[in-house]
């Protein structure tokens, strides 16, 4: 079994398309399936159910990704090692964010990083926190940058850098918009605009309604901050957000504190629960630890400071 025969595995398994995943890895369509065919046949069981428009994994396939995850993930912290034996530090760092995390400035902290280390491949993801998580516990990824509602995973180990608490955002002429703060059962009836569910702040929001006893209509379902506040700004719907996007997003919608105490939207990073798995996922954490411990606070507009 060859590596690159895991490598072309893993890209059709993400992509679900074999012209895609060819196009990623940079080969010949033909030579891509060749691959896959060789691959299948080593192991005696088919690794995809194929169609005109996508492909899906079987259970043999299901069974073999995330061992290919944790085989390559191997492979790349053994030449890590040799790097850092011999004083170099190469390799690469697989990186997944959620969108508008505010604790941090992201390509900023990955600009000093590549300036400082150039031989390390840098790859980053953009995807729901959920996700994220699972791909770190499975080896898809060294680090994720999330805000995850509950426990991680058993293999996950989370890191908080920053917390915010949730504020509901309403067009400036809805009724909500003239009051300081607004109670929970004030918002049962409100058409909401949010996250898809693998989001964060979706999941810390369905977990207070849950709390609270209430039910709530979420009518818009987007997958960007930008979509969201667009169309609360257009009195489309209401929504709750950490209170950095409240603020700092869309200057056409009005941010308003929820009473008693708001649901917590926490930052964190997530590695495996053993550690790092290479030198350059270590000297990324690093930077982020730095740049998180000396980044300054901004105030909103009511006067409260907010973290950047």
């Amino acid at each position: 079994m060859e590596l690159r025969h895991l490598e072309y595995f893993i890209a059709v398994a993400e992509e679900e398309h074999f012209t895609r995943a060819a196009e990623r890895m940079h080969i010949a369509q033909s030579g891509l399936s060749a691959s896959i065919r060789a691959l299948e046949r080593e192991l005696g069981a088919p690794l995809f159910v194929r169609s005109t428009r996508r492909v899906a994994l079987t259970e043999a396939g299901r069974a073999l990704l995330a061992e290919a995850r944790r085989t390559l993930a191997s492979v790349a912290a053994a030449r890590s090692a040799v790097a850092a034996v011999q004083g170099l530090l190469r390799g690469s760092v697989s990186i997944g964010t959620e969108q508008c995390l505010a604790a941090i400035d992201l390509p900023t902290i990955l600009a000093r990083f590549r300036a400082v280390h150039p031989g390390v491949e840098i790859r980053l993801r953009q995807a729901g926190s959920s996700g994220l998580v699972e791909d770190v516990r499975t080896g898809g990824l060294d680090l994720a940058f999330v805000a995850l509602s509950g426990r991680p995973p058993t293999g996950v180990s989370l890191t908080p850098l920053t917390s915010e608490p949730m504020m509901v955002v309403c067009h400036p002429d809805h009724p909500l918009a003239r009051q300081e703060a607004v109670d929970w059962t004030q918002l049962q009836d409100e058409t909401f605009v949010d996250f898809h569910t693998d989001w964060g702040a979706r999941q810390i929001t369905d977990r207070a309604f849950g709390a609270a006893g209430l039910e709530r209509q979420v009518a818009l379902e987007v997958n960007d901050v930008h979509s969201l506040l667009d169309f609360v700004a257009e009195d489309l719907g209401v929504a709750l957000v950490p209170r950095p996007l409240a603020y700092k997003k869309n200057k056409k919608v009005r941010a308003v504190a929820l009473r008693d105490t708001a649901p917590a939207w926490v930052v964190s990073v997530a590695v495996p629960a053993g550690g790092p798995s290479n030198p350059a996922t270590q000297a990324l954490l690093d930077l982020v630890a730095e740049s998180t411990s000396t980044a300054p606070a901004t105030t909103a507009p009511n006067g409260v400071a907010a973290s950047a």
